[in-house]
């Protein structure tokens, strides 16, 4: 008697999807909020508007533009450790620390390329004056450029090292990190339409970034060594009711609140 089949492994599309919105908004949050507004709020500014593509205020410094990108490297140093830290943890506990990590370091770095190669946007800004100007943008691009590339691999290790999915899964790791992707791009575009500033901003800014700060979750797959296998059995991701609920209420407060902007005080 022959032994049927196992049937492949499959996580479940709308979790994936959640848990991507919970860990988007946080990145965002830490960029506009916390390295953003709060650092001007610190250093000088008395108010300003934070909204979820922006931080407006009459108050300027190199350091409030570079806050934003410093603040994204850090925290997603800080959630490379949590997740290593924990192994054990559920799945969707785990993809969360990864999906964390991946969309604060990819913005971190993604962000000096996109300045580079564009002379717009934070790391313009923190250059601007600065001579020869030239080889600064030369340096944050090809920085950032080798830079991002590195966490795009470290992040494809870690999706089989702590999320236990074989790097010849490919079926698997595709749903996981295209769904990802575009539900990023998805809650981004929903609450970026509300901006304060203008459509102008979404186009030429907000989206851009979005769009090709996590681009590395579409290729990265294909840099993970075949040899590389998980230390554990795979686990699926099932459905979580939870992480939905979580979810719905981070994206309704991010669309409808921060969307249109907050003003904060000193």
């Amino acid at each position: 008697m022959s032994t049927p089949a196992t049937s492949p492994m499959r996580d479940d599309a709308v979790t994936i999807c959640a848990i991507s919105i919970v860990a988007f908004v946080v990145a965002d949050m830490l960029h506009e909020a916390v390295g953003h507004g709060f650092i001007a709020l610190l250093t000088g500014a008395q108010s300003g508007v934070v909204s979820s593509v922006a931080w407006s205020s009459t108050f300027d410094s190199r350091l409030v533009s570079a806050g934003g990108t410093l603040v994204n490297l850090a925290a997603g140093v800080i959630f490379w450790f949590a997740m290593r830290a924990a192994r054990n943890a559920n799945m969707p506990t785990r993809v969360f620390l990864l999906l964390s990590c991946a969309f604060n370091l990819f913005d971190g770095t993604g962000y000096f390329f996109f300045s580079g190669v564009t002379d717009f946007g934070d790391w313009a800004a923190v250059i601007a004056g600065i001579h020869p100007h030239w080889l600064w943008r030369t340096l944050i691009a090809v920085s950032g450029l080798a830079a991002y590339f590195a966490v795009a691999l470290g992040i494809g290790r870690a999706v089989v090292r702590y999320l236990d999915i074989p790097a010849s899964d490919q079926k698997r790791m595709r749903q996981l990190m295209f769904v990802s992707y575009f539900s990023a791009i998805a809650i981004s575009v929903a609450a970026g339409l509300r901006n304060p500033i203008g459509m102008q901003l979404l186009w030429q800014s907000a989206l851009p970034a979005t769009a090709g700060a996590n681009s590395g979750l579409l290729w990265l797959q294909y840099y993970i060594p075949r040899r590389l296998t998980p230390e554990r059995p795979p686990q699926p991701l099932n459905r979580s009711y939870a992480w939905i609920s979580v979810a719905a209420a981070c994206a309704a407060v991010f669309i409808f609140v921060v969307g249109p902007g907050i003003t904060l005080h000193r």
